[in-house]
């Protein structure tokens, strides 16, 4: 018998002891250090699923756009909200990845009987809610809400490329790798990164 790691999204139990919708829940953009945070929830439907589903981490480039289309056109319903960097500035990055989180379960068509959150902490909902860690890897939802909420957030930073292409958001999307921080030291932040983490700040001195 696998282990629970070893399980693929298409083999995950959903034991909850509730019948009915199951929407998964992740979110993108926590670690770095401009744009937005982003979360998705998706609820798919087992009548038409979905091959290949996975942690978005774990998936290329080409195969989560891939995905992410066949999400959106197979997927019983699906949102995508997200927590500006105001936002993650006045409330911490923990606080609005939770506020992104409750935005996107809102605003599913369909109201879920349970939520399933990648991760060890839930946002503030009057819907039954389980956090499972490592859940991007276990549940297909929510390594579907993954895929949506990574490959959304990309797209985001390379419209930040465009307006800032000093930074460099299309390679690194915003994460303080070296190129990142050189170009923070050269040309201090633009409106989009987050001033409260603290290679910011620093720039900001």
């Amino acid at each position: 018998m696998p282990s629970k790691k070893s399980l693929r999204p298409e083999q995950a139990p959903l034991n909850f002891g509730v019948s009915g919708l199951a929407a998964g829940v992740d979110e993108a953009g926590r670690g770095p250090l401009a744009g937005p945070v982003v979360a998705a929830a998706v609820i798919l439907d087992d009548l038409n699923p979905i091959s290949g589903l996975n942690d978005s981490k774990k998936l290329t480039a080409k195969r989560r756009e891939r995905l992410f289309d066949d999400i959106r056109a197979r997927a019983l319903c699906f949102s995508i909200a997200q927590a500006t960097v105001e936002e993650i500035d006045q409330l911490n990055i923990l606080q609005a990845t939770m506020l992104a989180m409750k935005r996107a379960v809102e605003g599913l068509r369909l109201r879920p009987q349970i939520v399933l959150v990648d991760g060890n902490r839930l946002p503030a909902l009057d819907i039954r809610a389980e956090a499972i860690v490592q859940g991007d890897a276990l549940v297909a939802a929510i390594s579907a809400a993954s895929i949506l909420a990574k490959v959304h957030r990309d797209r985001l930073c390379n419209l930040m490329h465009e307006r800032y292409p000093v930074y460099g958001f299309d390679q690194h999307k915003g994460y303080g790798t070296a190129q990142h921080l050189a170009a923070l030291q050269a040309h201090g932040p633009a409106d989009c990164h987050r001033k409260t983490f603290a290679p910011v700040a620093r720039s900001l001195r």
